[in-house]
């Protein structure tokens, strides 16, 4: 099937736009391929200390620079349900690496924080710019430039996207992402979403929702909903740079641990020291982006991703906006319904079909590209499941037709003909709703609005008795210049108590939701913020507010005049300065605005002032986003 003319021409938007930030990535790729395999520029002193504690057989390869040397990046903790698997990893591909004939080596450890533990609480103020440090610890670590390859060990919500972004700067090197695979399906997630409402209604008991909770994270493994770090696993795939069909494969299986090794065999293969030479910088282009963005449409991924999608480009010198993101889901149909856009969990979209049966509908539809992965076949590859047979790893065509219909379908007969996320405009300002999570009948409200600048506030608002039968909330002050950006996930539980109690009812805000957040209408990544004086700053209580999901619309139906007079309202409850937010408040200030990435580091290619690449973009109501690249801009930093 050839490529939707759509497709292509949002693509070909996409690299005119971005060629001369690309030229300038590639440039410096080709830069460092010049100097060689990468231990021949170093010294002697150099090199001893590269291969110092490393035993005999791996110390004599090292010394005599003909073999691949595999550096290790991973955000191993045992905290986190998703990443404790990996803590055995290193010794299995060390041990594998050295049957290879090459080395293998752990270059650095990044932080890994779990979003599900900090919902509600300040350490969430951190989350975001985690990314960032994640991307700068991967760096770090890699900065020894004694590596051939990498791999990449991480999952969750900010840590494979800042894993990417720290990869691409290091684009010279062939690179995979192994993923660990998700826990075994729990209590449905319809069920805890139900005590969760009744325990914010007062009524269900902590003892009872606690169980609930430990029924639905109980082993190790990524969580089972389709939030923020199951979607990035299928970005990742839909990007060629994860093995084909790996990941919702569960952790402690032996399919499991054949794709690991495969991970490792495939990654030694692609070095500059072989003949299928593949650096990740050169497979990460405008086409893997917008297969990624086509993915996270067709599947109804995680509203995260309309932010971090936009700064893994700009690493690759990419220039990705929200008007390619919400043009692209106006094409591609969704293709899955899995919590919160559903009931099912990823385990059983995986036996329904998974990631290989909706890349086979989406590439004979012409709706993803077929490029360069890192395995020879290409995209096509990622349409077969991985299987088995006599203890050796093969793959199969994906299944010819669903296994639950409920979970996955066809293009043929989707869902939806349209994708998860749609971009609002309007006088209060740009943001994006997750059109996939939201019933029809949900889909427009049009109610006053309750103005609060912390999310407790709206909490103590309804303990008191006050809120309005049918109103919107408008939460300002929590974009990231405000206080990083912390996902507002902990509302969820009363605005859909109040939802089924037939309320009208809708959230707008300059925040971030879960990525397991659905259900009730909600404007989120609304730019610009309250803190950098935007429009949403100028709600005022009992304002009527208009929120048209299908129609892509967010205003306030007041008086033009009135309402540009208006004076931002002061943020009044200013962030806290303990659990370590005192030490990023640089991050607060650096930060960019959210449709630009909300990155809180230099982040590409310079410009050819020396300065880091940025772009301003000038939006009209229905119209495309004309972006020019410019030098950075003081006044956003």
């Amino acid at each position: 099937m050839s490529l939707h003319p759509k497709i292509e021409a949002i693509t070909e938007r996409i690299r005119q736009r971005s060629a001369p930030s690309r030229a300038a990535y590639l440039a410096g790729i080709d830069e460092a391929v010049r100097q060689g395999p990468n231990r021949k520029p170093l010294s002697c002193a150099n090199l001893a200390h590269v291969f110092a504690a490393c035993g005999d057989t791996d110390k004599a390869r090292l010394r005599a620079d003909v073999t691949p040397n595999l550096g290790i990046i991973t955000a191993y903790n045992d905290m986190l349900s998703a990443h404790q698997p990996y803590e055995h990893y290193p010794e299995r591909i060390r041990a594998l690496a050295r049957q290879l004939g090459a080395t293998a080596q752990v270059a650095g450890g990044v932080p890994a924080m779990c979003d599900g533990v900090t919902q509600g609480r300040g350490g969430m103020e951190l989350s975001l710019f985690s990314r960032d440090v994640i991307a700068q610890a991967a760096a770090v670590g890699l900065s020894h430039d004694a590596f051939d390859a990498a791999l990449y060990l991480g999952i969750c919500d900010k840590i494979v996207p800042g894993l990417l972004i720290g990869a691409l700067a290091f684009g010279h090197l062939p690179a995979l992402f192994v993923p660990a695979g998700p826990m075994p399906a729990g209590i449905p997630n319809k069920k805890k979403a139900e005590v969760r409402e009744r325990y914010a209604a007062g009524e269900a008991t902590r003892e009872e929702l606690l169980e609930v909770e430990a029924q639905s994270y109980h082993a190790p493994g990524t969580c089972t909903f389709y939030g923020t770090a199951n979607s990035n696993q299928v970005l990742l795939e839909a990007m060629g740079v994860q093995l084909p069909g790996s990941s919702f494969i569960n952790p402690g299986t032996p399919l499991r641990a054949a794709l690991d090794d495969e991970a490792v065999r495939r990654v030694l293969a692609m070095t500059a020291l072989g003949d299928d030479y593949r650096p990740l910088g050169r497979l990460i282009d405008e086409r893997a982006i917008v297969n990624a963005v086509v993915a996270l449409m067709a599947t109804g991924g995680s509203t995260n991703h309309t932010i971090h999608w936009i700064a893994v480009a700009r690493a690759a010198g990419v220039v990705l906006t929200w008007d390619d993101m919400d043009q692209l889901s106006q094409i591609v149909p969704l293709l899955a319904r899995v919590y919160p856009n559903g009931e099912a969990d990823v385990n059983r979209f995986q036996a329904a079909g998974g990631v290989p049966f909706v890349f086979r509908e989406l590439l004979d539809a012409g709706l993803m590209h077929d490029l360069q992965t890192v395995v020879p076949e290409g995209m096509r590859a990622f349409a077969r499941e991985p299987r088995l047979e006599n203890g050796a790893l093969s793959s199969a065509p994906s299944a010819a037709v669903s296994a639950d219909e409920s979970v996955v379908r066809t293009v043929a007969a989707p869902f939806e003909a349209q994708g998860g996320l749609r971009l609002l405009r309007g006088n209060i300002g740009r943001g994006l709703i997750k059109l996939s999570a939201v019933k029809p009948e949900h889909r427009y409200v049009e109610a006053q609005a309750v103005v609060v600048d912390a999310p407790q506030k709206l909490n103590k608002l309804h303990a008191a008795g006050v809120l309005p039968h049918d109103f919107v909330a408008v939460v300002t002050y929590q974009g990231p210049r405000a206080n990083g950006m912390p996902e507002l996930h902990s509302l969820a539980p009363l605005l859909g108590m109040l939802q089924n109690q037939g309320r009208k009812v809708a959230l707008v805000t300059d925040g971030r939701l879960s990525g397991a957040s659905g259900k009730i209408p909600a404007a989120i990544h609304v730019t610009p913020e309250a803190a950098r004086g935007g429009a949403i700053g100028k709600v005022r209580d009992g304002d009527l507010v208009r929120l048209d999901s299908e129609s892509g619309v967010l205003e306030v139906l007041v008086d033009a005049a009135e309402f540009n007079a208006r004076a931002v309202a002061a943020n009044t409850s200013p962030g806290a300065h303990d659990l370590g937010r005192n030490l990023f408040a640089n991050n607060r200030a650096l930060v960019g605005p959210a449709d630009q990435g909300a990155l809180s580091i230099s982040c590409g290619p310079p410009a050819h002032d020396g300065s880091a690449w940025d772009y301003d973009a000038e939006y009209e109501l229905g119209g495309d986003a004309v972006a020019a690249l410019a030098p950075h801009d003081s006044k956003d930093a």
